[in-house]
């Protein structure tokens, strides 16, 4: 039977690449649009169970295409082995030796993938394995071991040496955040002409909102009756934000003046041109940023270094993690813990300020 198919971007007609991942928009609900199929669009059954399992449980769209994304060099990479079944992915032939053989193809690779997507891609691996053969990934000469010695949590009883598999990951480099500058966010902030881009870059600086989130917003969100707006986070997490009025100002204008007679339930739409109406895409929105880097002079100006900029602000502002983790929507302290990053200046001033106390305490007493 067949379905309908619209072929994502990644993976176009006509390309020379035995296996891809598609979209696929007629298929049930419990089973994940985003398919691995090779050169005759047949499936991959065991490479597309695993989203669909994650479909049932409610997993987002976007982290439905990551995974059969990140399953997918590893299926054109296996395809090349010799004497393997690609349609049939049997526990004996897979160990943690093929992981390192994997792993060592990715870093040879040119150009050579990022550290994180590497280690993004052996984890999905482990997981792929986990799912179908319900235990962890078989041991093998590769093995990389740690053992250390522990005893009860209570202090009592003989300790016990415990062993553990340390995972096969790339050193990643420490992420830096680089917020704006001042001076940039006002030259990018005043080369916008209208209310509705004014709103949307408002939301990103000074509420911290994702580009995502951002392009979710309905008009049932805009609680101005109770100064608050209700944001669709990663994984399904709402969080309300209460708007400064510097936000609410231009959303108002917006929805007021230039927001054209549609029934779109999102907020921002387009204004012009035959999508106007229509609710905004992502592409849309990185076509603006795209115009508007141009025309301020600011290249480093993107959705997400706003919300890196609003991340770095409220730290300076002296913002509690826990409170800033709220507004940020972030699922885990660690990610917070990245805006806590201190420029040369103030590590100076922190410095002559501990010296100048010290010095003035060395000082004897005048008589």
């Amino acid at each position: 039977r067949s379905r309908p198919r619209r072929f994502s971007r990644l993976a176009r007609p006509g390309t020379a690449m035995t296996f891809r991942t598609i979209r696929c928009d007629g298929l049930p609900a419990s089973r994940s649009p985003f398919r691995v199929v090779d050169r005759e669009d047949r499936e991959l059954e065991w490479v597309n169970d695993f989203p669909d399992a994650q479909c049932v449980r409610g997993v987002q769209p976007l982290t439905l295409r990551s995974y059969a994304n990140l399953s997918l060099p590893f299926v054109r990479w296996w395809n090349q082995q010799p004497n393997v079944d690609i349609r049939n992915f049997r526990a004996e032939r897979f160990t943690e030796s093929t992981l390192v053989d994997y792993v060592r193809s990715q870093v040879d690779r040119r150009p050579k993938p990022s550290p994180e997507h590497i280690n993004m891609r052996s984890t999905m691996l482990r997981r792929l394995f986990r799912f179908h053969f319900y235990q962890d990934m078989p041991h093998s000469p590769y093995l990389i071991q740690r053992s250390w010695y522990c005893r009860s949590p209570l202090g009592y009883g003989r300790g016990r040496t415990a062993t553990a598999s340390a995972d096969l990951k790339l050193k990643v480099p420490q992420r830096v955040i680089q917020p704006l500058s001042r001076e940039q966010v006002q030259r990018f902030w005043h080369s916008f002409r209208t209310a509705r881009d004014l709103a949307m870059v408002a939301l990103m600086l000074l509420n911290g909102l994702r580009s995502r989130e951002v392009l979710a917003l309905q008009l049932e969100d805009l609680l101005f009756g109770e100064a608050q707006v209700r944001v669709h986070g990663k994984g399904a997490r709402l969080r309300l934000l209460p708007p400064p009025p510097e936000t609410i100002r231009p959303l108002r204008c917006y929805l007021q003046t230039e927001r054209p007679l549609t029934n779109a339930s999102q907020v921002f739409v387009s204004l012009k041109g035959h999508a106007r109406g229509r609710a905004m895409t992502p592409a849309g929105l990185r076509s603006s940023f795209r115009r508007h880097r141009k025309t301020s002079s600011v290249a480093q100006a993107n959705p997400h270094r706003f919300r890196h900029t609003f991340g770095s602000d409220m730290v300076c502002a002296g913002v509690s993690l826990p409170a800033l983790r709220r507004l940020m929507g972030h699922a885990h302290i660690q990610t917070t813990l990245l805006y806590i990053q201190l420029a040369p200046q103030d590590v100076f001033a922190e410095y002559a300020r501990a010296v100048a106390q010290i010095a003035r305490l060395a000082q004897p007493p005048l008589v």
